[in-house]
């Protein structure tokens, strides 16, 4: 049983359970509708419940909780509920960050303020499945606000719901998505060709990158080192390889382990045979 400290409208308020003094977020339908201060209340497993005890980065959860629209808990909770049904154990605590989000982003576009994303096509290859989920929001806004949201809006939600699977922040995955921007970039001018971002070769070449950097911010050291049987049979896109892993490096702040190159250049090399074609 909880104790109604808040209503913050119909599907959403704060409460105290019984004999604590810890607040939380309820969210569910109709869990507000004619509920007063004090008054004590039965929660469901209908029901999502969010800790307000930590802070996030910009500042107290129950002020932030409180000062959001809480149309926009309620649009978060339910991209979040999706994301749930894809990946199972998901770490809600996003939704403060992601409500945030998407009521700035309804904001901007109110105001003929679109924000352009120039990662949304690399979010959406390395993170399929959450660009998927991410895509409901397209739909939801449409049919509460009236609220059309571009492309480049569902990347960024894309990279809260990848937050919430992988428990990596919202501005590591963007670093991710960036690096290996950078890195396609350089593939292209080292092969002198222009990469097609819907072919197949693409899509390994991205999500290899997007590996290869999980290894080197976890310091994994991959086992077999291909090196001298790619130099040998591919020795341009070794090349390539070589230089991109070090300017990566310097992206990064890490080293890339030798064994990498590699790898890479493998990838490379398909890419540009692709591009033969």
């Amino acid at each position: 049983m909880y104790r109604v400290e808040k209503v913050l409208n119909h599907n959403a308020l704060i409460g105290i359970p019984e004999n604590t003094t810890q607040e939380y977020l309820i969210l569910g339908k109709g869990i507000g509708f004619g509920k007063h201060i004090s008054e004590t209340i039965e929660v469901t497993d209908e029901h999502k419940v969010y800790s307000l005890q930590e802070s996030t980065e910009r500042g107290d959860k129950k002020e932030l909780a409180t000062s959001i629209d809480p149309v926009y808990l309620e649009i978060a909770n339910e991209i979040l509920d999706g994301a749930e049904a894809a990946f199972k154990d998901i770490d809600r605590d996003v939704l403060l960050p992601l409500a945030d989000h998407i009521e700035f982003a309804v904001k901007r576009i109110k105001n003929n303020e679109q924000l352009k994303n120039p990662l949304t096509d690399d979010i959406r290859v390395l993170f399929h499945a959450e660009f998927k989920v991410a895509e409901v929001a397209r739909d939801i806004l449409a049919k509460r606000l009236n609220i059309a949201i571009s492309d480049d809006e569902i990347g960024y939600i894309a990279l809260h719901v990848h937050s919430s699977i992988m428990d990596q922040a919202v501005s590591q995955a963007m670093q991710m998505a960036d690096a290996v921007r950078q890195c396609v970039k350089m593939v292209e001018e080292e092969t002198g060709k222009r990469i097609d971002t819907q072919s197949l070769s693409y899509n390994r070449l991205l999500n290899h990158i997007r590996y290869m950097i999980a290894r080197t911010v976890k310091g994994e050291v991959l086992k077999l080192d291909m090196n001298d049987y790619i130099n040998a049979s591919a020795a341009n896109s070794f090349q390539a390889a070589t230089k991109i892993c070090k300017e990566l490096s310097k992206s990064l702040g890490k080293d890339i382990h030798d064994a990498e190159i590699g790898y890479l250049a493998m990838h490379i090399e398909r890419v540009a045979l692709d591009e033969m074609d």
